[in-house]
């Protein structure tokens, strides 16, 4: 092999790389958006086209997408935006909630000044997303809110972990917030939970944290109940609710 060569391949695969994990990434925008839906095909050609790359960073940003939970590939059909089950998204809330409560005590009395501070400005943000009536920005807020306080723990495994969780449940989150009420009830649990953080009470902050992730179990059960009337889904249920 030529050495010369070598600085040059190197270049070459860092960039494809990158490219992959850009198309990744905004793969994954356009399904926390909502605009890839849950059991859409993922056409590798579209995607492609819109991303105005070739299928190669496509193919491999789908297979990133796979091992983060939001993915599914299937054999001889091609990749879909994965679904979640009730009954397995029941199973993820309660680990969450054991995840949240265990950041949220270790956090208090610990958490840096800078980090506190930017927590602060998450929810002063949410709360003009909130007037703004703009569920998709504070959804998006949202999820990098909860995102924040677990990368703070240090715990580079744990994030790792919290944040495939997190994707596989985007969707119930999001059916969540349809309702024009509950925007204004979670950005006051948000900001209860940086309360409860900075007065240093491993107990009341665990609380804190553990009761706003139940009561968007509940919530996400509520949304999700069978309808009682007759030809009404679920989510046009929630959203009149």
């Amino acid at each position: 092999m030529n050495p010369k060569a070598e600085p040059h391949t190197a270049l070459a695969l860092l960039r494809s790389s990158s490219l992959a994990t850009a198309v990744q990434q905004e793969i994954e925008r356009a399904i926390l958006r909502g605009e890839l839906v849950p059991g859409a095909k993922l056409n590798e050609a579209e995607l492609a086209e819109r991303l105005g790359v070739s299928r190669g960073p496509v193919r491999e940003a789908l297979r990133m997408l796979e091992t983060a939970g939001l993915v599914r590939q299937e054999k001889n059909r091609g990749a879909f935006v994965r679904h979640v089950a009730l009954d397995e998204a029941m199973e993820i809330y309660d680990l969450r909630a054991m995840i949240e409560e265990s950041v949220g005590r270790a956090l208090a009395g610990a958490i840096a000044p800078a980090q506190l501070k930017s927590l602060h400005a998450l929810v002063d943000s949410m709360g003009r997303a909130v007037k703004a009536g703009d569920a998709d920005a504070y959804h998006l807020l949202n999820l990098e809110f909860h995102d924040r306080l677990v990368e703070f723990s240090g715990n580079r495994k744990l994030t790792s972990m919290y944040r495939q969780l997190i994707n596989e449940l985007s969707l119930f989150r999001r059916l969540n917030l349809a309702d024009a009420k509950a925007m204004p009830l979670s950005a006051s649990e948000h900001d209860g939970i940086v309360k409860a953080i900075a007065s240093g009470n491993p107990e009341r902050a665990g609380r804190a944290m553990r009761e706003h992730v139940t009561e968007s179990r509940e919530r996400t059960l509520r949304n999700n109940a069978p309808a009682n009337d007759a030809g009404t889904s679920p989510a046009r249920k929630a959203k009149h609710a």
